[in-house]
């Protein structure tokens, strides 16, 4: 089962290649419709948009996919269920390529809702409690987007059809714009998690680590954004996207600081997915949503490899995910030690590797484009805040004592994972480079001072001498330097977001649907309609059946009765 799944999305993912190059050099749009059922004047019809960016992007998902397939087979050998595992992946993937290539706004939600409920089971998979409160976190924060998408479906049906791709540009003169942007916007908020509904993707690392590299490379996480690029034209000049800029920078801020806290080694992975999704959503409320588009590939490629080193590691240390435990592991795994440093400095935007050819033009526009000090402060102390974790995180791994409290025999056995991890480290390396000069059609000007250009370097550098530092120290030591036990637990705890989240919205709320049911479902419509209705019509037929038999008694009661009444009325 595993190979033939990596065999096919591999096949698909040259497909793909060879049509993104076609459409390119001949500048095509491909738009396909399959007609279902015709039935009198109506018509069901399924709709596919084949254009470079959804052909490009659904390459990298199945070169992704099919290398965390190829890594499951041996991560996941001791699975009983592994087939299982496999076509959940597969479904996942498939719900992926549905909204990639839909221009269709029903087409879209079913992907969409596909995505969560598949994620749904993916995050449960292990089936322990801690499982199961990740995952119901994961759904219960999805399910927003989903709703919200549902009322852009009612909304759409004032234009007469759901095909979006048609409407945009109508879209922008009409009332209808602040209404869908708005929720278009929300919906996207939710599922690519910023602020403030954030916290259901550090929990969402309860899956297994296949499923963690495939959901924070390319597909789940990047929905909302691909969303966004795609409703781009009719977003521009509208009031919420200063709103989304505001709040994805917070997100960006807010991840690098909790990561730098965290000591649980795919924790602190998934917060730098954070961050780099509060990047791409920001660059993209700014209206470069080409820029947004670049990132999100070159992105995708360092993060599953990050995910996949990450899972050797832990499983070479007995399932251990604590990196105050790990240390020289570049001594015993080093080919999986070179993969990481890669793909981890790639993250940082070290020059020449992927991470550096879309970050580095990121942050040179927004050092060109008029925005507040609030907004430059977000964007380049985040950036500092990423080499900070990073390096951090590397001091830890590879060059700190070995610290785990008994001996184990670590060396690289595995050639199954390497093999699936080579794909991606090349990836990592050239995809900067070769995506830059493929999807742009003209060079980016940058025209700054000397200053302003090496502000990046020297954000860099600080970031990365200062996670150095932290690096030598305990976290009784850190609380110390930031002076405040308090503020460091609100800084390392997500600013209570998940505790908000996970005991104040989604425990009262479900704990008001409960109640819902219990006063009304099972208690006044039950009394009023459902239960009461058949206590009132099952005593009167029993009346009624009595007066029926012709009974001489009960037309004697009955006539009694009714004289004793007249009587009573009369003397009244």
């Amino acid at each position: 089962m595993c190979f033939i799944s990596f065999f096919f999305l591999f096949m698909y993912m040259l497909v793909n290649m060879i049509g993104t190059i076609y459409l390119l050099m001949m500048n095509l749009v491909i738009f396909l419709e399959w007609e279902i059922v015709s039935f009198n004047s109506m018509n069901i019809v399924f709709s596919i948009l084949l254009d470079w960016m959804s052909l490009l992007f659904m390459m990298f998902v199945s070169m992704i996919s099919s290398s965390v397939i190829f890594y499951s087979k041996s991560y996941m050998k001791s699975e009983l269920n592994l087939n299982r595992f496999i076509i959940l992946v597969l479904f996942f993937v498939l719900s992926m390529m549905l909204l990639i290539m839909s221009p269709n706004i029903i087409s879209i939600f079913l992907g969409w809702d596909g995505l969560g409920l598949v994620s749904y089971a993916l995050v449960i998979f292990y089936q322990n409690i801690k499982s199961y409160n990740a995952g119901m976190l994961t759904v219960l924060s999805n399910r927003v987007g989903d709703v919200m998408l549902l009322m852009v479906i009612a909304w759409m049906m004032n234009f007469g059809s759901w095909n979006f791709i048609f409407y945009l540009d109508l879209m922008k003169s009409d009332l209808s714009m602040q209404i869908i942007s708005c929720l278009i916007i929300l919906g996207a908020m939710t599922k690519s998690a910023q602020i403030p509904f954030s916290a259901w993707l550090p929990a969402a690392m309860a899956a297994p680590t296949p499923v963690s590299a495939l959901v924070h490379s390319s597909t789940l996480v990047t929905a909302g954004v691909y969303l966004l690029i795609r409703f781009n034209n009719l977003l521009l000049g509208t009031e919420f996207l200063k709103m989304l800029l505001l709040i994805s920078g917070l997100t960006m801020f807010m991840a690098g600081i909790s990561a730098i806290y965290e000591f649980d080694l795919k924790k602190i992975i998934a917060l730098s997915t954070l961050s780099q999704l509060g990047l791409m959503m920001s660059i993209l409320s700014m209206g470069m949503s080409d820029l947004a588009f670049f990132h999100l590939l070159t992105h995708a490629m360092f993060k599953a490899l990050l995910f996949m080193c990450a899972g050797v590691i832990i499983h070479m240390l007995n399932d251990n995910q604590d990196i105050r435990y790990m240390g020289g592991l570049s001594l015993y795994i080093p080919l999986t030690s070179l993969c990481l440093n890669i793909s981890n400095l790639s993250l940082c935007g070290i020059p020449f590797l992927s991470g550096f050819y879309s970050k580095d033009l990121i942050l040179e526009m927004v050092s060109m484009s008029n925005l507040n000090l609030i907004i430059f402060f977000l964007y380049y102390f985040s950036t500092g805040l990423t080499m900070f974790y990073t390096i951090r995180l590397l001091m830890y791994l590879m060059v700190n004592e070995f610290n785990l409290l008994s001996v184990y025999n670590l060396y690289e056995e595995d050639y199954t994972m390497l093999k699936s991890m080579i794909l991606l480290l090349i990836m990592s390396v050239i995809s900067g480079s070769f995506l830059s000069w493929m999807i742009f059609f003209y060079p980016y000007m940058i025209f700054l001072p000397f200053n302003m250009k090496m502000f990046v370097i020297y954000v860099t550098i600080f970031g990365g001498v200062f996670g150095w530092l932290i690096s030598l120290m305990n976290l009784y030591s850190m609380n110390k330097l930031i002076l405040s036990y308090k503020l460091s637990n609100f800084l390392s705890l997500m600013w209570f977001m998940p505790n908000l989240f996970t005991y104040g919205i989604n425990y009262n709320i479900l704990k008001l649907g409960q109640n819902f049911m219990k006063n009304i479902d099972l208690g006044w419509s039950e009394l009023y309609s459902g239960q009461g209705l058949y206590k009132i019509l099952k005593n009167y037929s029993i009346i009624f059946n009595n007066l029926l038999m012709n009974n001489f008694k009960i037309y004697m009661y009955s006539f009694i009765l009714w004289m004793m009444f007249m009587f009573f009325m009369k003397m009244i």
